[in-house]
């Protein structure tokens, strides 16, 4: 296919409420939504760097540099036979894997059109339905989380996870299992702790925790394998694991027992699947995270959990959980029996609502080939 133009957008949506972890607060989004037009077929996707560089070194403003200067010009005009083709051209750019992310995945969606197969289809998922789950912010008291647990619970999602930092955490965790002893529960610490801190997480022992996540550096795995050791509880790296190399790594070691996968975080889905494909040869299940994605993103996130080794609920919430009118029709909603149904359309299987979209819209160029 040639590729004909590419439309990259900066967006920023406003958050139903304040969004708090241990990295800040947010009150918006900013994100860089991908066009790719191609002999009369569109593709979408979306770049999930952010405003600041608190998650990641990349934000808004590098991905757009990136993208502008480096990988939209390697594919402008260019006829592409498959995805992989472009990925070999992208590959003398070194890390920028968000903004890699956002154009392959237009790219995805792209392809899956042109075969007139749904995304889910076409990256080789085999679900119908995905089980998801609800990550919390850190809250202004106890009992307001215990309250915001039970308004998810009510809404039918299936696993808790809970924002937690130095501070404001063992406490957190007790009170939510006094109140729910059976529920799915997990703690993500976004990189917030040390080595010398692994007796707070000994004091969660007894919650029977599904997983914790990312508890120590963002670019540690070494030191994560020595607090393994010494939990029963499984770990589960994110913002460590940047690709299947790392993934290796981190198993090799025992520095996790569970991997999380954002495919804006390693590059794509393409090296999304690898890292899947690998770990269920290991028998280390994985799940889907969630970078607060506008139904673009989200519809690439369903469409990728529906394959096999998703054995775990993602944080792949409702449209509404953040947003008070998503840039997609139709919306993304949970089911009562706390699951989200997969898009079987064409590629990511929603339409894209330009009045919604041109209103998020804070920056916008468009590429023409030549």
């Amino acid at each position: 296919m040639k590729i004909d133009k590419i439309e990259l957008r900066h967006v920023k949506l406003e958050l139903i409420a304040p969004f708090e972890t241990s990295m800040g607060i947010e009150t918006h989004e900013e994100h860089i939504i991908v066009r790719v037009d191609a002999e009369g077929i569109t593709g979408w996707g979306e770049s999930v760097a952010e405003g600041t560089p608190f998650y990641s070194y990349e934000t808004v403003d590098t991905a757009w540099h990136i993208l502008k200067d480096f990988l939209v010009p390697d594919i402008l005009g260019k006829q592409l036979s498959s995805i992989d083709q472009a990925i070999d051209l992208w590959d003398r750019v070194r890390g920028h894997r968000m903004a890699k992310a956002g154009l392959e995945a237009a790219l995805w969606d792209l392809f899956a059109k042109s075969k007139n197969v749904s995304l889910s289809t076409a990256l080789g998922g085999t679900r119908k339905r995905i089980d998801v789950g609800v990550s919390i912010g850190l809250q202004s008291s106890t009992s307001v989380l215990v309250e915001k647990v039970a308004g998810y619970l009510s809404q039918g999602y299936q696993r808790i996870k809970i924002k937690i930092a130095p501070g404001r955490d063992v406490e957190l965790v007790k009170a939510i299992r006094k109140s729910y002893p059976n529920i799915l529960l997990q703690v993500d610490a976004n990189s917030a702790y040390e080595l010398s801190d692994i007796g707070i997480f000994k004091q969660m022992e007894d919650a029977k925790l599904l997983l914790i996540e990312q508890p120590l550096g963002y670019d540690d795995i070494y030191e994560h394998s020595k607090m393994q050791q010494e939990l029963k509880t499984p770990i589960c790296l994110d913002e460590s694991i940047h690709s299947l190399a790392d993934t290796k790594a981190a198993i090799e070691l025992d520095s996790c027992r569970i991997i999380n996968i954002k495919p804006g975080r390693v590059g794509g889905f393409t090296e999304s699947k690898k890292i899947h494909d690998y770990c269920a040869s290991k028998n280390i299940p994985v799940w889907h995270g969630g970078m607060l994605e506008s139904g673009i993103g989200r519809a690439g996130n369903v469409a990728l959990a529906s394959l096999s080794n998703f054995t775990l609920p993602g944080d792949i919430s409702a449209s509404n959980r953040y947003y008070k009118k998503d840039i997609v029709d139709p919306e993304f909603e949970v089911a009562a029996d706390g699951t989200m149904f997969v898009p079987t359309k064409p590629g990511i299987g929603v339409e894209i609502v330009m009045k919604e979209l041109d209103a998020v819209t804070v920056r916008r160029e468009i590429f023409g080939a030549r």
